[in-house]
């Protein structure tokens, strides 16, 4: 219940938690240039994001971490490397939802 307004807010489903959650780990840009860094090639490792981004490795590796557990990178250990890769479809369902509710939210709906 909303205390303030005295109303009951339903439970977000899974669905749209998953999609906050993705719009959550976009929401920094740092991890935007990361991806889209990422969206050049077929996969990167992190010293390769690090050079391009001036950012500290540590935190690189932070921001690779969220995007993967927003499911929008997908991540591969090689050997004592980790690979990443953009997840063209988890961002094409994501853009799809994104549109819907765009959609939704306009008047005269």
């Amino acid at each position: 219940m909303n205390e303030i307004a005295g109303t009951v807010e339903p439970c977000p489903s899974a669905h749209t938690r998953a999609m906050a959650a993705k719009l959550a780990a976009l929401s920094h840009p740092a991890r935007l240039e990361i991806l889209r860094h990422l969206a050049q090639s077929s996969s990167c490792c992190c010293g390769e994001v690090v050079r391009r981004i001036d950012l500290a490795q540590s935190t690189v590796s932070q921001h690779l971490k969220v995007l993967v557990e927003a499911g929008l990178v997908r991540f591969a250990a090689e050997g004592q490397r980790s690979r990443y890769t953009v997840d063209r479809a988890a961002l094409a369902a994501l853009s799809r939802d994104l549109a819907e509710l765009v959609e939704s939210c306009r008047p005269g709906c």
